[in-house]
């Protein structure tokens, strides 16, 4: 449901099912206005619910980002829950058919900015591990939360500069669970056990600006690149493998020309990006793109930007504890996939954890009306605590 059409119901009026601690503490973290990278408080009613259960918060602030770990037990391996606060911007919300952040109930779907990317989620862990902890208060291990306020934006001083802390006191997890919005239809149908590399590129064209009708006198930027580019369009980069598809190369903006008609431009700006597989590095790619262009005579400048590195985790025990759980839970044979944009797992997995992404459908995200199925964030819950429950008995 995308497009929910129908007015909501007051709270008294709901089914027991839409009422949950889970959906509950939804609707509270939807109602704070976390646009990235502001976390409007979010952390700290997270904080607050954790405290109470014997967690022990560490607050991080890195800029202007708000991060925290928190830890609950003393010692041996570690679960780590990831995720993220901040939303992305709502666009006009006249165009919403729902208040973005009234967290509305309509249709047995919670309505609201970061309902399915990640709040939903988020509240899932909170009361996964509140139930969990009330049955076993001295489990194996540690659970832990390592949340953000910088997921969505520039991701600089977030889950990487908290991250990178742990490694330095030597405090890494040995698995994390990530609450990106990985299902398809219905919760656990889908877990994302690896993504693709993210490699973008500014190209800047240079060219000599003239008169159109003396092209001999001038150096058309366009005409000078567009083989170029067809020929980075038509490149096979590689055929994939068994767990990643085939790189993909895309082309996201050009622009040229002063927007005048009789004048040659005197350069061009492409900018693109790569998601590639295990197959390729990163120098890879650039060698083989530049290549390319200089067999074209293209006269360029070029800004690599690396968002990621791919990662894999093909097997182990959280794969295992993941799968099993939604099967017990929801009868599914989930898919594992490494399909999708990028995620903060992207700094976790490379210092040898395990990481998976689980969490909602993600049809609505980033759309207008984004929503979140109840019976899915229920279900996402009990997922969540089997999962505590076979790797930190």
């Amino acid at each position: 449901m995308s497009q929910p059409t129908t007015s909501a119901r007051p709270a008294s009026q709901l089914p027991a099912a839409h009422q949950t601690e889970t959906v509950l503490l939804t609707q509270e973290l939807i109602r704070r206005r976390s646009v990235t990278p502001d976390d409007c408080g979010c952390q700290e009613v997270m904080i607050e619910r954790l405290s109470a259960i014997g967690f022990k918060i560490e607050r991080l602030r890195f800029g202007d980002v708000d991060n925290f770990w928190a830890v609950h037990g003393e010692s041996g391996p570690t679960l780590c829950f990831a995720g993220h606060t901040d939303v992305v911007p709502t666009g006009p919300e006249q165009n919403w058919q729902q208040a973005p952040f009234d967290a509305t109930i309509v249709d047995g779907h919670v309505v609201g900015r970061g309902a399915a990317d990640m709040k939903g989620s988020l509240a899932a862990m909170v009361v996964a591990c509140e139930r969990f902890v009330a049955i076993n208060p001295n489990h194996s291990g540690r659970i832990a939360f390592l949340i953000t306020s910088d997921e969505e934006g520039i991701a600089i001083d977030g889950t990487v500069k908290v991250i990178n802390l742990l490694k330095e006191r030597d405090e890494l997890p040995e698995w994390c669970l990530v609450g990106e919005p990985s299902s398809t239809a219905q919760c656990g149908d889908v877990v994302k056990n690896g993504r693709r590399g993210s490699l973008g590129c500014v190209l800047t064209v240079h060219g000599q600006q003239g008169h159109v009708a003396y092209p001999q006198l001038a150096d058309n930027p366009v005409h000078r690149a567009a083989p170029a580019l067809a020929a980075l369009a038509s490149e096979v980069w590689d055929n994939g493998n068994e767990f990643f598809p085939a790189t993909s190369f895309q082309i996201s903006n050009i622009q040229a020309g002063t927007g005048a008609t009789n004048v040659i431009p005197g350069e061009m700006q492409v900018v693109f990006n790569f998601r590639f597989s295990t197959e390729l590095t990163e120098q890879q790619i650039i060698q083989r793109a530049e290549s390319i262009l200089d067999q074209h005579a293209v006269k360029y400048s070029a800004n690599w930007h690396l968002s990621g590195h791919p990662f894999l985790t093909s097997s182990g025990e959280l794969v295992s504890a993941t799968v099993e759980s939604i099967d017990e839970v929801t009868g599914l044979t989930t898919e594992l996939s490494t399909a999708g944009g990028t995620s903060d797992g992207r700094f976790i997995a490379p210092l040898g954890v395990q990481v998976i992404e689980l969490g909602p459908v993600n049809e609505s995200i980033h759309k207008v009306d984004e929503n979140t199925n109840i019976d899915d964030l229920n279900s996402l819950t009990d997922i969540y605590q089997t999962i505590l429950s076979k790797l930190l008995p």
